[in-house]
């Protein structure tokens, strides 16, 4: 390994890094996507300074290892941030013992304000904290709650991952349809529309305009907390992925003369199960109104079942939220290990975020939902 070496990522090394990234299990990338990162970003412009897209590690030419650094921006009350979320984390197994090195050049990258992994596994884990990264202190997160909306395939999903073929497949699949039939009639397992004074509808993220300001601006002036940027600008390049395969719906909460909230809602079928299932991938409701929660997800979860999904998906956000969600009866499942780690270089607020009052953490944050 006399000719290993590691270096910043950049553009062109766009086809050797989705491919290691391809062996290693990621999801597929393209370049426009890339430049959508680290050209069209709409965090650069708040950089002081020129950012790294990343890291590679090469072995006599040939890429082997790779981690990138995408910014975002944060806010902290009237507080702006500029964060670097990691993603696409990829080194071929022979190589792993040098990964420290990726790790180490993630986080110590200068005139960054908040380190963030939203989509660690557990050896992953391991190596943010050696750099006093933290797991996310928010309860539950690594708890999603989820709807059936079509038990068959959901079974069928489940006995794929589990590598259960033939007839023993067959019968697990059977019985378990019938038990979670029997017991969604029984405890009436679904977000139900409730009467309410507000007023959803569907729109496209092309659509999100100034009055998604507004609602933006009232919520960071709430009460401090960290906060992914959410400007209508912010918003629609989050979610305007280039060749992507999903589909992204947005849900408008309107009251008495103005917009109160909004949800945003993800479609992905999985390649390996065939599973398809519908994400809530962002929700921001003025002074967290529950009657107004209930409604934009009650209208997600109608979404889901029109757009022929088999199970409907809500990951993280505060406690007060998921208690609502709760009198649903959803089922549950957790990660492997915390997916979510962060590290803050100011040292006061890194403790100030070792609160959880002080997140509000869902799949908007970090890379979860920018490179699913």
């Amino acid at each position: 390994m006399g000719g290993l070496r590691q270096r910043e990522a950049q553009f062109a090394d766009f086809d050797a890094v989705a491919k290691l990234k391809t062996q290693s299990g990621l999801s597929g990338d393209s370049l426009e996507n890339w430049y959508r990162f680290w050209r069209d970003n709409a965090a650069v412009p708040f950089a002081k300074a020129p950012l790294s897209m990343g890291w590679v590690l090469e072995d006599e030419g040939r890429i082997v290892g790779y981690l990138g650094s995408i910014p975002l921006l944060y806010h902290y009350g009237t507080r702006p941030l500029l964060a670097a979320a990691a993603s696409g984390f990829a080194v071929e197994p022979v190589y792993r013992g040098f990964s420290i090195g990726l790790v180490a050049s993630f986080y110590r990258q200068k005139n960054v304000d908040l380190f963030l992994n939203t989509s660690a596994i557990e050896s992953v884990g391991r190596l943010a904290k050696a750099f006093q990264a933290e797991a996310l202190p928010q309860e539950d997160y690594d708890n999603v709650l989820f709807w059936v909306l079509d038990v068959r395939r959901f079974l069928h999903a489940v006995a794929a991952k589990l590598g259960m073929n033939g007839n023993v497949g067959t019968i697990t699949r059977r019985l378990g349809s019938l038990g979670l039939q029997m017991e969604k009639t029984l405890r009436r397992r679904r977000p139900r529309h409730v009467p309410s004074k507000f007023l959803i509808t569907e729109t496209s993220v092309s659509d999100i305009g100034g009055d998604f300001e507004e609602v933006w601006r009232r919520k960071v002036a709430e009460k401090p907390r960290l906060l992914a940027n959410r400007d209508p600008l912010h918003l629609r390049w989050h979610f305007a992925s280039p060749m992507s395969q999903q589909l992204t719906r947005v849900l408008r909460c309107e009251g008495p003369g103005r917009l109160t909230g909004y949800a945003i809602v993800q479609v992905e079928t999985q390649q390996e199960t065939g599973l398809r299932r519908c994400l809530l991938a962002d929700m921001l409701v003025e002074n967290d109104h529950p009657e107004a929660i209930k409604s934009l997800v009650a209208m997600a979860y109608d979404f889901a079942k029109k757009s022929d999904c088999h199970v409907f998906e809500v990951l993280g956000f505060p406690k007060n939220l998921r208690q609502i969600l709760l009198e649903w009866k959803p089922y549950s499942r957790k990660y492997p290990a915390c997916p979510f780690y962060f590290k803050a270089t100011d040292r006061a607020l890194h403790g100030i975020l070792r609160n959880e009052d002080s997140w509000y953490a869902c799949p908007f944050d970090g890379d979860t939902t920018l490179t699913r």
